[in-house]
C-alpha cells in the first residue's frame, strides 16, 4: 500500500511539473511575440530648407508646423536669405535638402550645375512686384513711372536679390533705372528693403505684394506696369542633390503641393502657379 501511495504521489508530482513547464513555455512564447511586435521607434530626422526671405513668415508660422504635425518623425530647419545668396551657399556646399527660390534664374542655374534635381524642380507660386511707402509717410510718388520724385529709394541688390532684379528690369523698361540707382539704397534681401520703408529711412521701396501684405506699416502705391516684366514672378522649388535627408525632402516637396499647403500660401497673398 505504501508503494502504491508513493507511486500515485510521484505521478501527481510529475503532472504538476509538466503543467508548470508548459505554462512557463507558453508565457515565454507570448513575451517573445510581444517583443517581436514592438519595433523600435525611428529616430527623428532634421531636414534643411533653404528659402527666399519673402517666404519666411508663411513657412515658419504655418507651413512648417503643419508639415511637422503630419510627419512627426521629421523636423524642418529653415534658413532664409536672398535667392542669390542661397544659390551661392548651395554651390559652396550648404547641406540643404530643399531649395525654394523667389525667381527661376537661381533655380535654373543650380539645375544646370547639377546641384538641384532637374526632375524635381517645379514652378510653385506666383507673386507681384509692387512699389510701397510708409503708411503715414508723405511722398509725391504715384507710381513706377515717377519714382524718381522720391529722395531715397530702397531696392534689393540686383546682383543677388530677385526682387531687385525684377525692379531693375521694370525700371529699365521705363528708361529710368540709372536715375533711380543714383538715389537708391540696395538691400541684401527683400525683408531688409521692407524694414527700411517701415522705419522711414527710405521714402519708397520695391518689394513683393506678399511682403507688403505682411506689414501694417506700409501701403502699396502701385504694381509693376503691364509689360515691364518679361516673365511672371514665379517661385520654383526643387530637391538639392547633395541633401542629407532626401526622403524627408521628398515628403516636404509633396506636402508643398497639397491642398492644405496651397490654402496657406493663398492666405499669405501668393497665387498658385499654373
Amino acid at each position: 500500500m505504501k508503494y502504491v501511495k508513493m507511486k500515485k504521489c510521484s505521478v501527481a508530482l510529475a503532472l504538476i511539473l509538466l503543467l508548470v513547464v508548459a505554462m512557463t513555455a507558453c508565457g515565454s512564447g507570448k513575451a517573445g511575440e510581444a517583443e517581436e511586435a514592438e519595433e523600435p521607434e525611428a529616430e527623428p530626422v532634421t531636414m534643411t530648407l533653404a528659402a527666399a526671405a519673402s517666404l519666411e513668415n508663411c513657412l515658419e508660422n504655418d507651413l512648417i508646423p503643419a508639415f511637422e504635425k503630419a510627419n512627426p518623425g521629421i523636423n524642418v530647419e529653415g534658413t532664409y536669405d536672398s535667392s542669390g545668396k542661397l544659390q551661392t551657399q548651395i554651390e559652396e556646399g550648404l547641406a540643404a535638402d530643399v531649395f525654394m527660390s523667389a525667381a527661376t534664374k537661381q533655380m535654373d542655374a543650380l539645375v544646370q550645375e547639377g546641384l538641384v534635381d532637374k526632375d524635381s524642380a517645379i514652378g510653385l507660386l506666383e507673386n507681384k512686384l509692387v512699389l510701397i511707402k510708409g503708411k503715414d509717410a508723405e511722398t509725391a510718388v504715384t507710381g513706377f513711372e515717377d519714382v524718381t520724385n522720391a529722395e531715397m529709394i530702397a531696392i534689393g541688390d540686383p546682383e543677388s536679390v530677385p526682387a531687385g532684379q525684377y525692379a531693375q528690369e521694370a525700371l529699365t523698361y521705363l528708361g529710368i533705372y540709372d536715375e533711380v540707382a543714383g538715389k537708391a539704397s540696395f538691400g541684401t534681401n527683400v525683408t531688409e528693403v521692407l524694414a527700411w520703408v517701415e522705419q522711414g529711412s527710405a521714402e519708397v521701396g520695391f518689394v513683393y505684394a506678399t511682403d507688403a501684405a505682411s506689414s501694417d506699416k506700409v501701403e502699396v502705391i502701385a504694381e509693376a506696369p503691364e509689360g515691364s516684366l518679361e516673365k511672371a514672378v514665379v517661385y520654383p522649388v526643387g530637391l538639392v542633390v547633395k541633401g542629407e535627408q532626401p526622403e524627408a525632402g521628398k515628403a516636404f516637396l509633396e506636402f508643398l503641393q497639397s491642398a492644405e499647403a496651397k490654402a496657406i500660401f493663398e492666405k499669405y497673398g501668393f497665387a498658385i502657379y499654373g
